[in-house]
């Protein structure tokens, strides 16, 4: 059963229980909206994890209120029209609407349609944690590779590990211990100095001048990160 929070807004109050009925029915959690500005506080303060988003509302209309989104969120959004115009299709899907339907409708379509939607979402959030991004150094996990700008760095399995590491837990400190024991694992007893070793080569490959490294920095009497401000 789905758990995922929907944002039903329509001023067809009518409508807007029959769509949250059947939603609620396919185990999504519902909230709804009858205006613009009502709707607007909601996405804000709930974060839905998707919106079905009507264009003709009253006090803020759903173009307004899809442009507002888009400019804080990258929540999913459908749009409803009771109007055939390709030009609001167009305009809403310009906008940042990632569907529409046009009134009438079925709710089954729109249901199918919500779990879609909310399907393709997933896959690119979890793509986007194999793509690590730190200012100009990319972490690729999935393909194994690490580049500053453009340029591909050429590292050891241990290297891109230790890198891969601090790049996703950027501006945390970590000392040679916590190190040792996230890259090399519970069962290495090797001295803590191999953790020097490894950033010194890093700082060779990822840094314009390791003697003065930039990215990967020591926090002395702590240890080491990666700053997130790069």
């Amino acid at each position: 059963m789905s758990n995922e929070l929907v944002l039903v807004v329509d001023d067809e109050k009518t409508l807007v229980k029959a769509l949250s009925f059947n939603l609620e029915k396919e185990g999504f959690r519902v909230e709804q909206a009858y205006d613009g500005e009502e709707a607007l506080n909601k996405v804000f303060d709930l974060k839905p994890d998707i919106v079905v988003l009507d264009l003709m509302l009253p006090e803020v209309d759903g173009f307004d209120v899809c442009r507002q989104i888009r400019k804080k969120l990258e929540v999913p959004i459908i749009m409803l029209t009771a109007r055939s115009e390709d030009i609001d299709k167009v305009l809403g899907l310009e906008l940042g609407a990632d569907d529409y339907l046009t009134k009438p409708f079925n709710s089954r379509e729109l249901v199918a349609r919500i779990k879609a939607i909310l399907r393709r979402s997933a896959a690119r959030r979890e793509e986007a944690k194999k793509l690590i991004n730190v200012g100009s150094l990319q972490v690729d996990l999935l393909q194994h590779r690490a580049r500053i700008g453009e340029q591909e760095i050429n590292l050891t399995s241990k290297e891109f590990a230790l890198l891969s590491f601090l790049a996703t837990n950027a501006g945390n400190v970590y000392s040679r211990e916590q190190l040792l024991e996230e890259v090399w694992g519970y069962d290495y007893y090797g001295d803590v100095r191999t953790v020097d070793v490894h950033i010194r080569h890093l700082r060779e490959k990822i840094e314009r001048d390791p003697a003065n490294p930039e990215m990967l920095i020591t926090v002395w009497g702590t240890g080491y990160k990666i700053r997130e401000d790069i």
